[in-house]
């Protein structure tokens, strides 16, 4: 059954950002005053005419009154009140609804606070390892990433104006002769921006362009693909940079760094957008049955590129498959992640070891596909694949990855990977960490939540030498 969609903060601040009183805003809609009045109250819920009207009267995605920007909300509430105060009794799962649901901004508000303070917390303990070491300890602020990262979250992965601006310059390009090979892309560069593409760049540095020579330098011991990447994103850099800009402008970040780490991570985007424009790979990619390694083929794309863009095919009207994407080293930590699904991700610590992204680092060059149950109990198809990216060098390593992608299981039979595959059997019941997970018998558990009391036995050992009592 469909859960009611209530919208109360999104409509009137839309309304109240346009100036528009509730009786001009009715008529717009075409409802009644009391009607819209009921809906800003959260009185009732929006039903799918009422959607339309208000996706064309605010002209804007329908993204922006999703239901799943709630839960994203309540499941980050709900990981950073039980960070904040450990061993205190949890609140209530239905309280954090009615906060995300009646205050998104204080809720917001609320989560950058607390990553301002688990950000101190970082750094008063590495000053207490450098007084204890006698050493000089830097403290790096991973502060501005987690900004970006959460505007990214909660913009489901899709920048709608970047992405068609994206989709109309890939087409112009393909229509002048450009099929986004490596040479093709170099010959364009150059037709279009007068930009020389030389392979003279060392070391790690996979791209340098020099503004006064016009000369973009690339890593000749990179992939292909990477370097078809990297001249797309000069050019989405240098075409597009006005929407970046304005979307930077209307983001509000509060720091520099933080504006500096999402204009590249935006350049990504439409990069991908470029590469792989949004109805010829949302098609390729329903005809191919989602298989990353023929779409990598078809668009001159690494795997990782793939499994990021099929993340973001979110737009209105023509949504694919929900995914989401992970990336994580070897040590288990995530370096990206995007979802347009309900998949939660913790916002600190580790992944839950259950979760068969961390098979795949023992299984280089094989898929491994999993059914995994999350707490809420939705079912995910979850694949993983281990990737390497060479240095090029013998006497530097090459640096390891793990890729996740997967989809609520719903969507499975969309995916080539689910094939031979029992998608009734019995799940994975994963978790997303084991600080906030809210199962009580899993062998796996490597420490209790942190909303949870302890109780360990005296008289008898279990696989888990402690006990969780009640919340």
């Amino acid at each position: 059954m469909r859960e009611k969609l209530f919208v109360r903060p999104k409509v009137r601040a839309l309304r109240e950002g346009r100036g528009w009183k509730l009786e001009a805003c009715a008529r717009r809609l075409g409802v009644s005053i009391s009607y819209l009045s009921q809906i800003e109250a959260n009185q009732r819920p929006v039903t799918p005419r009422i959607l339309v009207a208000l996706v064309e009267t605010f002209e804007t995605p329908a993204a922006t009154f999703d239901a799943q920007d709630d839960q994203r909300l309540v499941s980050d509430l709900r990981e950073v009140v039980a960070d904040a105060a450990p061993g205190e009794p949890p609140i209530a799962l239905s309280e954090l609804r009615q906060v995300a649901r009646h205050a998104p901004a204080f809720a917001r508000r609320f989560l950058d606070l607390h990553r301002a303070y688990h950000q101190l917390d970082e750094r008063l303990k590495l000053t207490d390892q450098a007084i204890a070491l006698d050493e000089s300890v830097a403290a790096s602020s991973l502060l501005p990433y987690e900004e970006v990262r959460d505007f990214f979250h909660f913009q489901n992965n899709y920048i709608h104006e970047l992405d068609l601006a994206a989709e109309a310059l890939s087409e112009q390009a393909r229509a002048e002769g450009v099929d986004f090979s490596e040479a093709s892309l170099a010959a364009y560069l150059e037709r279009r921006l007068g930009v020389t593409v030389a392979l003279d760049a060392e070391g790690d540095i996979m791209r340098a362009y020099d503004p006064k020579t016009r000369r973009l330098s690339l890593n000749s011991a990179q992939p292909s693909e990477t370097r078809a990447f990297q001249m797309v994103f000069h050019l989405a850099a240098t075409e597009l940079s006005g929407l970046v800009e304005a979307e930077l402008a209307r983001a509000g970040f509060r720091s520099r760094q933080a504006v500096d780490v999402c204009r590249v991570g935006l350049g990504n985007f439409a990069a991908g957008a470029i590469l792989m424009p949004y109805r010829r790979f949302a098609a390729a990619a329903r005809e191919l049955r989602h298989d990353i390694e023929q779409l990598a083929r078809s668009f001159h794309a690494s795997l990782e590129q793939v499994c990021h863009r099929l993340s973001t095919l979110q737009r209105p009207g023509e949504r694919g498959v929900p995914f989401y994407f992970v990336r994580l080293d070897h040590a288990g930590n995530i370096t990206k992640r995007h979802s347009a699904t309900r998949f939660r991700f913790a916002r600190f610590g580790g992944a839950c070891p259950l979760w068969n992204v961390h098979d795949a680092v023992s299984s280089p060059d094989r898929f491994l596909v999993q059914v995994a149950e999350m707490p809420d109990a939705e079912r995910y198809l979850c694949v993983a694949r281990a990737v390497v990216k060479p240095s090029g060098s013998y006497l530097e390593p090459n640096r390891r990855y793990v890729l996740g992608f997967g989809c609520e299981l719903q969507y499975a039979d969309q995916l080539v990977y689910s094939a031979g595959v029992d998608l009734d059997g019995p799940p994975v019941r994963i978790g997303v960490s084991c600080r906030i997970c809210e199962r009580d018998d899993c062998p796996q558990r490597a420490f209790p939540p942190l909303d949870r009391k302890l109780e360990v036995p005296v008289n008898s050992r279990a696989v888990v030498p402690f006990r969780l009592g009640g919340a």
